[in-house]
């Protein structure tokens, strides 16, 4: 069986990826989607509540996306070095994915918290993932500016990398999770994508019981299903704020901007000295 950690046959890179997954209940691509034409090399970050609450980096490689998981999420502040787990390349149509995973591995909500292209600072992009230190620049929403992961991870572990962000005019204090929570692609959280798709799921089997997860899903669950009874009764939810809408910057705003909406593109942070 494969596990996270299990490496691709040669000329296969998906082959790890599509051996956990069951297609046949999963809404998750399945990587046969011809990738677009292109030179700019697309980068993701998805925010994905399972077992755990974590964040997945995905940076385009090769047609496909190299992927890491970051339970505490990307940080602007250069002192921050956050654990980033090395997990199987994910193809390329994964970086629009945003939905349920109603059972089976990754069961959960995913939702697409960040995108946009990234650009290598190194000419080798195989041989800095080789030499277990990836230097890189994003302009995303919500992530720009450059970056590096380095692998910590000894004795044959090649899955252990630290994502940091690097001191530049996008470095900060802010706290970037916590200021933009939304999706970029629906401008909404976990109880919307739920409600649009299966409010009912999980009474009986869901991923998480117990712990800060758990008690995320039963808050996220009942929400859900407000919205769907209040969406199908044509009524607003009394206790559910709807999303508003709020026009992307695609430039950097002022760190003293008010933004009262869904807050997809967060104002510049404020540079560390």
């Amino acid at each position: 069986m494969a596990t996270r950690s299990s490496k691709p046959s040669p000329g296969r890179p998906l082959a790890v990826y599509r051996a956990m997954r069951d297609f046949s209940s999963t809404p998750e691509p399945d990587g046969k989607a011809p990738r677009r034409a292109g030179k700019e090399r697309f980068f993701c970050v998805q925010k994905h509540l399972a077992s755990h609450l974590h964040y997945d980096v995905r940076l385009e490689h090769r047609g496909v996306l190299l992927s890491w998981a970051v339970p505490k999420g990307p940080s602007l502040d250069p002192h921050d070095k956050r654990l980033a787990m090395k997990v199987e390349d994910h193809p390329f149509d994964y970086g629009e994915f945003e939905g349920v995973i109603p059972s089976g591995y990754g069961a959960g909500i995913v939702m697409l918290w960040d995108r946009g292209r990234w650009h290598p600072e190194s000419e080798d992009i195989d041989a800095a993932l080789e030499r277990g230190e990836l230097k890189f620049s994003l302009d995303g929403y919500k992530l720009k500016g450059s970056w590096v992961l380095v692998r910590t991870g000894r004795d044959g572990d090649a899955r252990t990398w630290l994502l940091i962000k690097h001191r530049d005019e996008w470095a900060g204090a802010v706290d970037i999770v916590g200021f933009a929570p939304l999706s970029v692609k629906s401008e909404g959280d976990f109880e919307h994508i739920l409600a649009a798709e299966q409010p009912s799921l999980w009474h009986s089997d869901r991923p998480a019981r117990g712990g800060i997860a758990g008690s995320m899903f039963t808050e996220i669950i009942a929400k859900a299903a407000r919205l769907r009874a209040a969406r199908e009764a044509g009524t607003k939810a009394k206790s559910v704020k709807p999303v508003k809408r709020q026009k992307m910057h695609k430039g950097p705003a002022r760190a003293d901007a008010k933004t009262s909406a869904a807050r997809r593109s967060p104002p510049r942070p404020r540079r560390t000295v």
